[in-house]
């Protein structure tokens, strides 16, 4: 298919208006390379409005309860404190350190406004989770080219109990979360853009086979790139996506020019995207991880600070696979080369994690929602009107959305397979990075919540097989029996759509208690525990 861009309604007239020479058609641009014009785009902010009153509404309500600190609010909440009072973490209770700064920050900015108390903890996680509600309802509609789409991918987001549970905690997956997606959402503006480049260029009559001229700066590769870092600065798992969401991109552009014609599209491609990628999406990114040490590199008596100043720049990698590659860092300054053995040293930790936990879980078990993590629990209450009561916090995804989710996964394989729909690709890209790496090391010590930064994508597999439910928009053919036909399959997938959604809202509801600790009788909370591993 292609589209044809419209010449202005001046050309061919002289500043006089005189006629001076006939306007030049316009080339037909590849449908692929046509930009999207949302014809009401007042329409998706209403609805992006209104999706983040609800987020808002669920993550900041009773935000304060319990007071105290739960699960591993221990840690980052405890050292969120240390870098507002020292400008690192200095906690003497363990000193090492896990985990990059960037979460405990922003926890430490909140704090600092509302209080060294639970709803100060807990402020930016909600904020966060609303941000990510908001930046996935507005990247669906672009993706999918509909408003209708984006606000149904921003309800499931806000109705998802895991991602609900971890905006009301201080803890960091939120963080994660958020970052990874609103990095790809700016790789998703940027493949737009430079489609629309590219339509435009060939709309102007350039002639592509003689060589790509360039393609202008990309702002929102750039913002990616900061997306990134700071994700990485979160937590490392982000390398996963970070790395896989890179190359994707990159296979995105090889796309664009071979769908504008260009002959040699890989060689256009190392020319016009990989060279000016490297800053963006290599220099970026390593710039602000680095930026959110700044108060470890300034710190004296920061942990670990100091260590190249006695040690060998000497070390070795071991790496995943049996990869164990030495290397001299004799070259690096030695701040870096101390934040680098820092590095390593948690690195090793993390491979080396596999104590026992009651609330460990296999990543087999986590889209079925086979062990959930108990935050918080407290049976002593007696004010339910019964003998015993329960109140307690479970870290568990929305259990009817969530097991939609392999049948969704089934389903997107097939269709990537038989449409080569990128979205569906790109589904499948985070799958990779969210889920499948963590198979490299069974042994070790995993949790449910590490499939917080997966969730979005998932929800936007889950949404885009919604729509090729709902079916195509309604046009006429002139043709009686296609034409009801069409209005038949918009009525059943519209009736099928909204059981669904109606049965997350009722199942969401039906958790709602569990999800922020709200007090029940002994009976209704087990009532709620429909499968013996969430005990």
């Amino acid at each position: 298919m292609t589209a044809t861009l419209e010449a202005p309604a001046n050309a061919g007239l002289g500043d006089s208006g005189d006629v001076t020479e006939p306007p030049q058609p316009s080339r037909p641009v590849p449908a692929a390379l046509a930009p999207w014009h949302d014809p009401r785009p007042w329409v998706g902010w209403v609805i992006a409005a209104a999706v983040a009153v609800l987020a808002g509404f669920t993550r900041f309500w009773a935000l304060g309860f319990p007071p105290g600190k739960s699960f591993d609010e221990v840690y980052y909440a405890t050292e969120a404190q240390e870098l507002l009072r020292y400008g690192y973490e200095d906690n003497r209770d363990y000193m090492f350190i896990v985990h990059p700064p960037l979460g405990k920050w922003l926890i430490a900015f909140t704090s600092s406004i509302w209080g060294n108390n639970a709803v100060g903890w807990r402020a930016a996680p909600a904020i966060a989770g609303v941000l990510g509600v908001i930046v996935l309802t507005r990247l669906v509609r672009r993706m999918l080219r509909s408003n209708l789409f984006g606000g149904i991918a921003g309800l499931l987001f806000a109705l998802d109990g895991l991602s609900l549970v971890l905006a009301r905690t201080a803890l960091l997956d939120i963080f994660l979360q958020f970052f990874v997606l609103a990095g790809f959402a700016a790789l998703v503006v940027d493949r737009d853009q430079i489609r629309a480049r590219l339509g435009g260029l060939i709309a102007s009559g350039a002639d592509l086979s003689a060589g790509v001229p360039t393609l202008g700066p990309r702002p929102w590769r750039l913002l990616a790139g900061v997306m990134f870092g700071a994700a990485c600065a979160v937590k490392w798992t982000a390398l996963s996506f970070f790395a896989l969401f890179v190359l994707l991109s990159l296979v995105w552009d090889r796309a664009a020019l071979k769908s504008a014609g260009v002959p040699r599209p890989t060689r256009a491609l190392f020319r016009r995207s990989v060279g000016p990628a490297v800053g963006s999406l290599l220099v970026t990114p390593l710039a602000v991880y680095l930026l959110t040490y700044l108060g470890w590199f300034i710190g004296e008596n920061s942990w670990g600070r100091h260590y190249a100043d006695t040690h060998s720049s000497s070390t070795h990698l071991n790496l995943p696979f049996g990869l164990h590659p030495a290397f001299d860092w004799g070259w690096l300054p030695g701040p870096i080369r101390s934040l680098g053995s820092f590095t390593l040293q948690a690195y090793r930790f993390h491979q080396g994690l596999d104590s026992f936990h009651p609330y460990r879980s296999s990543p087999w078990s986590w889209l079925v929602l086979g062990r959930p993590v108990d935050f918080y629990y407290d049976g002593s209450s007696k004010a339910c009107g019964s003998s015993s009561c329960s109140r307690e916090i479970l870290l568990i995804g929305t259990p009817l959305l969530w097991w939609a989710f392999i049948p969704m996964l089934l389903w997107l394989a097939w269709h990537w397979i038989t449409t080569r729909d990128w979205r569906a690709g790109a589904v499948w890209v985070a799958f990779i990075a969210g889920w499948l790496v963590w198979f490299q090391d069974l042994k070790r010590t995993m949790f449910l919540f590490y499939m917080a930064p997966l969730v979005p994508f998932l929800i936007i597999g889950l949404t885009l097989a919604l729509g090729v439910m709902l079916g195509p928009a309604l046009r006429r053919t002139g043709d009686a029996w296609r034409d009801r036909r069409a209005v038949v399959r918009r009525q059943w997938g519209l009736a099928g759509i909204s059981i669904f959604l109606g049965l997350v809202v009722a199942d969401f509801v039906w958790m709602w208690p569990l999800f922020t600790g709200g007090l029940l009788t002994y009976e209704q909370w087990h009532a709620h525990m429909w499968l013996p591993s969430w005990v």
